[in-house]
């Protein structure tokens, strides 16, 4: 081991020791394992009590182990000698920036710590893959080849629905639905199944519940495919029925999704949540094309908006905008943020909305809305004439 190794392990061993230590990253792998790509580390608290937490990132999928302080440090200069040639150490007194060279040489950097205080020690704060690449449905649909690796091309829908079932996952663990044992879930459009058959597989076979999901799609060829491969995964609660988003009757749902619904589509999904009184109302919005040609831009804006990009992240902005506050005025609470690039967006945002249980007050909204349609000139927002003067409470009444 060279001095500088030495020196950058030996620190990682005193900040465990004084309780300073962050996280570490070993990265710029050349060593003889054609997947590995990063070990990330950082502290948990386990049952045996406080490990090291070993993130191995891999190029197709990512393994977690957790280990003691003595075989963590080990294991990390052992990885320093056998392929890493880079490494950084966190700790609230210093950072170290390890680089090794070609022929061995290494550089060892100590700067100024980037974190000031050590972050909690939640077990499951480093997402790890809930989906098997290795899982029937994945193979029948394209994503893994038939030993089970995630083929090259399919690495962006891969990381997709992944980063689905992470969220959807959390939020979930966040509402009324966190303990339910049955939970019975409609995703409107639901295509060629990808992320509905990783929901239906996270819900059943990793956190147990007796879960009904029903996908709804307008083209038959993708129902009959998406049939055929539920049954040949036996999966039995999974089931797909042709149908629009406006007509379809979904009944008593716990979870509504509706991911890339066109334009207006979203809005009959959402109205569609709203009335059957979903605790979760999931939707990836896409195609705003109701807004835009009303918009009658401020005097103010008049300059800024005659750029046809700055108008339509505006209309953007103000659709997904009015769809939140409409959800909130319905009763339930909202989030919109960023999910993940697809092939159907560059631009990727999720709105959710969150059921309450306590009564709203819809006078404030109804102003709001009022007074940000009489700004920009619009006369019509879909959602809001499918909702008209029905107000959905939190409790089910209107």
């Amino acid at each position: 081991m060279s001095e500088n190794v030495e020196k950058f392990v030996n620190a990682l061993a005193a900040s465990l020791e004084s309780g300073t230590f962050v996280k570490l990253t070993l990265g710029n792998y050349k060593g003889a394992d054609e997947h590995l790509q990063k070990i990330l580390v950082r502290l948990v608290n386990t049952k045996k009590g406080t490990r090291l937490f070993f993130l191995y990132r891999g190029d197709t999928r990512d393994t977690a182990k957790n280990f003691d302080h003595k075989t963590g440090v080990a294991l990390i200069g052992e990885a320093l000698e056998t392929g890493f040639h880079s490494g950084h150490l966190f700790t609230t007194a210093n950072d170290y920036q390890l680089d090794i060279g070609k022929k061995g040489k290494s550089r060892l950097n100590v700067a100024k710590p980037t974190f000031k205080t050590a972050p909690p020690l939640e077990h499951d704060r480093e997402k790890v893959a809930q989906i098997d690449p290795n899982s029937s449905y994945l193979k029948l649909l394209g994503i893994s080849d038939d030993s089970g690796r995630v083929r090259a091309r399919e690495q962006n829908k891969w990381r997709q629905i992944n980063k689905f079932v992470e969220v959807l996952a959390s939020l979930v663990d966040k509402s009324e639905l966190k303990e339910r044992k049955e939970l019975r879930i409609v995703d409107m459009g639901s295509g060629k199944g990808y992320l509905t058959f990783a929901a239906y597989d996270y819900f059943k076979n990793i956190r147990e519940v007796e879960v009904q999901i029903t996908g709804v799609d307008t083209k038959r060829e993708l129902v009959d495919l998406c049939n055929g491969i539920a049954a040949a995964s036996q999966f039995d609660g999974l089931n797909f029925v042709v149908g629009t988003i406006g007509d379809y009757d979904v009944g008593e749902v716990n979870i509504l999704i509706a991911l890339h619904a066109c334009n207006t589509a979203t809005d009959d999904a959402i109205y569609k949540g709203i009335t059957a009184h979903a605790d979760l109302i999931v939707m990836a919005p896409c195609c705003h094309q109701e807004i835009r040609p009303q918009i009658k831009p401020p005097a103010m804006f008049r300059d800024i908006l005659k750029h046809g990009v700055m108008l339509e992240r505006t209309a953007e902005t103000l659709t997904d905008g009015l769809r939140s506050l409409l959800l909130e005025r319905s009763g339930y609470s909202t989030k919109l943020f960023e999910f993940v690039s697809t092939e159907h967006t560059p631009k990727n945002n999720m709105l959710v909305g969150t059921r309450l249980k306590r009564p709203i007050d819809t006078e404030p909204f109804d102003r709001q809305i009022t007074e940000i349609k009489n700004l920009y000139g619009i006369k019509k927002h879909h959602l809001e004439a499918l909702l008209g003067s029905e107000i959905v409470t939190a409790d089910g009444n209107e």
